[in-house]
């Protein structure tokens, strides 16, 4: 597998999933979340204004979003999927990965009986269930 090193890769790869999403659309947020009985743990919001493209992308390839807000459960296999696909934008070391690391944090912490949600917005004026009873809207506004 070839490594995400430059931003004309990342950007290359960037399309080459969208391309695999027929009608996709960059969501204006997305993040993940883990539950955990009553408890729940945010990865990292990617908030309006500060979406990171390929993690959105490659997480959509996995959890089945194309463009419309939703939750989307998500197996542990499947989150651990979209961490070993995005795993190649490691070697970008000239930028931060926080979606990756949160959502490597959320596998590792995770208990048997944990589950995982992806949210994502395609719209800013959109709200949708979000963990722990929250609009998501309501946290990728702030």
């Amino acid at each position: 597998m070839e490594a995400w090193a430059t931003d004309d890769l990342l950007a290359s790869a960037v399309r080459r999933f969208a391309d695999g999403i027929p009608g996709y659309v960059m969501p204006v947020a997305y993040g993940v979340a883990r539950v955990d009985g009553d408890g729940v743990t945010l990865g990292h919001v990617n908030g309006l204004g500060r979406v990171r493209r390929l993690p959105a992308v490659v997480l959509a390839s996995v959890c089945g979003y194309v463009d419309s807000s939703g939750n989307f459960a998500l197996t542990r296999e499947q989150l651990e999927d979209v961490v070993v696909r995005l795993s190649l934008a490691e070697a970008a070391r000239h930028m931060p990965h926080p979606n990756l690391w949160t959502w490597r944090t959320l596998l590792t912490d995770a208990d048997t009986g944990s589950t995982f949600h992806a949210y994502f917005l395609a719209d800013a004026s959109d709200r949708i269930d979000g963990p722990g009873g929250k609009e998501f809207g309501e946290q990728a506004l702030a």
